[in-house]
């Protein structure tokens, strides 16, 4: 697990969106900043709640020339069933062997009901327009990810 800071190169990636297209960070870079998030689980309550804040929120994203991609262990077809199921606005990709999860710093020990497994620690990184990691999202609620997003990015005058 490598521990990212901010105002670094933002590790890069390619990975599989749902409709299974290919998707690199790179592709954004000069013209888009990237919440880059990472879930446990496609379509379980907390991880719902989530990707719903952020699709309700996409005016406001896209206002500030904000895209999303979430990034969860899920295989493809799951994740278009998740986009369908909730009418998600923005890219959801796949990471099956977890190695961008590793690379952010996103995957280690968790514990659930005593047990302790390796697995997605819920965490979002702001990248902005060159590629420079501008922020690390590690404490908030699902429910209020939305907001710590926007506000920071508009504290940050991204």
């Amino acid at each position: 697990m490598s521990l990212l800071t901010i105002d670094v190169a933002a590790p890069a990636f390619t990975l599989m969106d749902h409709h299974g297209n290919a998707v690199s960070l790179s592709d954004y870079q000069g013209a888009k900043n990237v919440l880059v998030y990472f879930y446990p689980k496609a379509m379980t309550p907390g991880c719902t709640v989530q990707a719903q804040g952020l699709r309700d929120s996409a005016k406001q994203l896209a206002a500030h020339d904000t895209v999303v991609f979430g990034i969860s262990p899920d295989p493809v077809k799951r994740l278009a069933k998740f986009v369908e199921r909730d009418e998600l606005n923005f890219q959801l990709l796949s990471d099956e062997d977890h190695a961008v999860a590793d690379a952010y710093g996103a995957w280690g020990p968790k514990k659930f009901m005593g047990r302790e497994y390796d697995g997605i620690l819920r965490t979002s990184y702001l990248v902005d327009k060159q590629g420079v990691l501008r922020q690390i999202f590690d404490k908030f609620k699902t429910k209020d990810h939305h907001e710590v997003v926007l506000n920071k990015i508009a504290e940050l005058g991204l």
